[in-house]
């Protein structure tokens, strides 16, 4: 549970620091009245209660694929119990679009957070208000740079600091609240349903701030498999949600006292001597809540490729006790630039929080549909309980949405055009894919057929020869390249190909299936779940308990490079087909994303039109 304060809760937790601010100093702020407080405050417990509380910690968690949580693993879930070609492709596209929307928000998380957090200097010190901006680039690129290193030396400190930061926004919320107790009022649904009879299409609007206050809902289920359900469920009952609702309406309660700490109600419930502190606090929760959401598109990228939706990226794990600490170098890079290029070109936490929300309420809006499709065709729910309880579920989610739809000129419009262009990039590499397997298969000849054929015939040498391919049925191509031009085969052939599960992970035991195929032909599949680095290698020590021991310091392995080359043909437009011709060059090679040792393979190329 305090590993999965220190983590899973960075993000939601945070939200304090901006979301009571931007209701009433934002581009749509109500104006500053006590009923408007008191409507503002209901619509921000309630909505906590029912996107948090119970949409998502109650309800959707209980949709894991084998512990694994999150829009992709609720996708490959949903994927294996529908039928039906249409139903299939949508829940595809939904499932992709709000992987693709996922990276929008880990891109803005750290930019808000950590500018929010740093803007209590100006507060602090009026003379340091030039410098917010520099330090916070500064900061986040300081994040960006250790994020090779790996957070398993810090890990262990994530969860106490943010122990600590529950505690003092439970502890400034109730220091608030004891000067104007009837705040407690607000927690009463009426003065949201007042809020919205009264003020109709202001009331509205004013979604669009508080959601602000349940960005990271969706984390709770993406980190599932890393921490557990129970633990976080536990700490969100028992700590995380009391903690955020004092502190809430501690902001409230001060703005009725003082209505001039709208500038910044969350540094101005702090005493003088104390402010300073909060700050250097702050910012340490708002850098840990970045690195969640950073280690966060970590993990959705390694899915992504498992799931044939990305080409291969040099994937390194950074820790050997924490599960999930993974680095990806180009994700890491991309992810600095954008977000730097975010604090500069918004320039304030009011700015970019016109950017945040479409992204995330996209993404909710989706799991709910996955989540009805799963209780439905998985769970077995009754359809009268299913559709009532999803169907409100919607409702919530497409208010929000809703209201997120007038921030698009306002900078909303930036997480929208980078979820289309990377959702173009997931399908497109995984059509590209699709044709490409297609044409190899038709350019390759049956392995019965030349069995009987060629393999008797042909000179054997010494060793063993793995000839990796994604065919299980047909003579890889480096095989018949190798053939060709070398005029002989290895003593012992393998050809083995590697299967991306639906399922997050694999025992040792069930990975390997081995199959002799006469001739000293082997088939081998080895099965690696979506979550798992596809170390071939160490998969294939396993081969001795199957029949089929292989020293690998004797072993060749031949892998093929295919250079796409665009054509009319049908299939793809060309100018996707060209996109997944770059994508393919610039994918990382098969040796080192199966971590095949360098010195014992060979390549071969070979120009493909699709």
């Amino acid at each position: 549970m305090l590993a999965a304060i220190g983590v899973v809760y960075g993000d939601i937790g945070t939200s304090p620091l901006y979301a009571m601010k931007e209701s009433f100093l934002g581009a749509h702020a109500v104006e500053l009245t006590q009923a408007h407080v008191y409507g503002v405050l209901s619509l921000v417990f309630w909505s906590v209660m029912a996107v948090v509380s119970f949409k998502y910690v109650t309800v959707i968690m209980r949709a894991d694929n084998k512990g694994e949580g999150g829009s992709l693993a609720l996708l490959a879930l949903v994927g294996r119990a529908v039928q039906g070609a249409r139903t299939a492709l949508l829940i595809s596209v939904l499932g992709v679009f709000a992987a693709a929307l996922f990276y929008g928000d880990s891109m803005i998380t750290p930019a808000i957070s950590v500018l929010s957090a740093v803007e209590g200097l100006a507060l602090a010190a009026p003379t340091l208000g030039t410098y917010v901006v520099p330090l916070t680039v500064a900061i986040l690129f300081g994040l960006f740079v250790i994020q090779s290193r790996g957070t398993a030396r810090v890990g262990a400190l994530f969860g106490p600091i943010m122990v600590l930061w529950f505690l003092v926004l439970a502890v400034l919320g109730v220091a608030a609240i004891v000067d104007h107790p009837s705040i407690l009022l607000a927690l009463s649904p009426t003065y949201a349903i007042e809020f919205f009879l009264v003020d109709k299409w202001k009331a509205f609007l004013a979604l669009g701030t508080v959601v602000l206050a349940v960005t990271g809902a969706e984390a709770l289920y993406a980190d599932m498999g890393h921490f557990g359900r129970e633990p976080i469920r536990r700490a969100w009952f028992l700590f995380i949600f009391p903690s955020l609702m004092l502190n809430y309406l501690g902001q409230g309660a001060l703005l009725l006292e003082n209505p001039a700490a709208v500038v910044n109600p969350f540094y101005s419930l702090a005493p003088d001597w104390a402010l300073v502190p909060l700050i250097v606090l702050a910012t340490l929760a708002a850098v840990i809540a970045s690195q969640a959401v950073i280690s966060g598109a970590f993990s959705v990228t390694q899915q992504a490729i498992q799931l044939g939706f990305l080409p291969r990226m040099m994937i390194t794990h950074t820790s050997s006790s924490e599960i999930g600490q993974i680095y990806i170098p180009f994700i890491n890079w991309a992810l600095m630039v954008f977000v730097s290029a975010l604090v500069l070109g918004f320039g304030s936490t009011t700015n970019l929080a016109a950017a945040y929300g479409i992204a995330v309420t996209g993404t909710m809006t989706i799991d709910t549909v996955l989540g009805y499709l799963y209780a439905r065709r998985i769970a077995k729910w009754n359809a009268t309980a299913a559709l009532a309880l999803f169907g409100a579920f919607l409702i919530v989610d497409l208010a929000y949405f809703g209201a997120n739809l007038v921030k698009i000129p306002d900078g909303g419009w930036f997480p929208l055009g980078l979820g289309l262009v990377i959702f173009v990039l997931l399908i497109t590499w995984k059509r590209g894919r699709l044709l490409l397997f297609e044409k190899l298969r038709t350019d390759t000849i049956p392995m019965d057929v030349f069995l009987r054929s060629s393999s008797k015939s042909v000179h054997r040498v010494r060793g063993t020869a793995v000839y990796m391919t994604a065919s299980a049925e047909a003579v890889p191509h480096a095989l018949l390249h190798n053939l060709k031009h070398n005029k002989v085969l290895h003593e012992r052939n393998v050809l083995l190909t590697v299967v991306t599960t639906e399922t997050p992970t694999w025992s040792l035991a069930q990975r390997l299936e081995v199959s002799e195929l006469g001739s000293n032909f082997w088939r081998v599949i080895v099965r690696f779940g979506f979550m798992e680095v596809a170390d071939v290698p160490l998969a294939l020590t396993g081969g001795a308990a199957a029949g089929l021991p292989i020293e690998i310091v004797e072993t060749s392995f031949f892998l093929s490079r295919e250079a796409i080359i665009p054509s009319m043909r049908p299939g793809m437009a060309v100018w996707r087909e060209i996109l997944f011709a770059w994508m393919q060059k610039n994918a990382t090679g098969a040796m080192d994303f199966f971590k095949l040792p360098p010195d014992r393979v060979v390549e071969v190329g070979s120009q493909i039109e699709i």
